[in-house]
């Protein structure tokens, strides 16, 4: 499977770009490089092997889901730049 120039200026058009017959023809290179490289990929044989989630092994890096005490309101409001007794004052952004 190839890429024209053509199909490369119909994509270029649904993604609302405009592009110089430089870059129409650079892009076009780029699109049949990658689908080279697919038919390369689809030769080789897969047939042992898992499907993966991903590549690597989760570490674990996230923190437990855990309910935490709230914050009282004065707690909330303590460091506000702006604040009434009981609210957050921001600007104002519709008149």
């Amino acid at each position: 499977m190839s890429i024209s120039k053509d199909e490369v200026l119909y994509v270029a058009h649904l993604a609302r770009l405009r592009l110089s017959e430089n870059e129409t023809e650079q892009l076009a290179g780029d699109m049949n490089r990658i689908l080279e490289y697919m038919e390369l990929l689809n030769q080789v044989d897969t047939s042992g092997v898992e499907p993966l989630e991903h590549v690597i092994e989760p570490d674990g890096a996230l923190r437990k889901d855990e309910a935490l005490k709230p914050l009282d309101h004065e707690e909330a409001l303590k460091n506000a730049p702006d604040a009434d007794s009981d609210y957050f004052r921001v600007p104002r952004v519709i008149e």
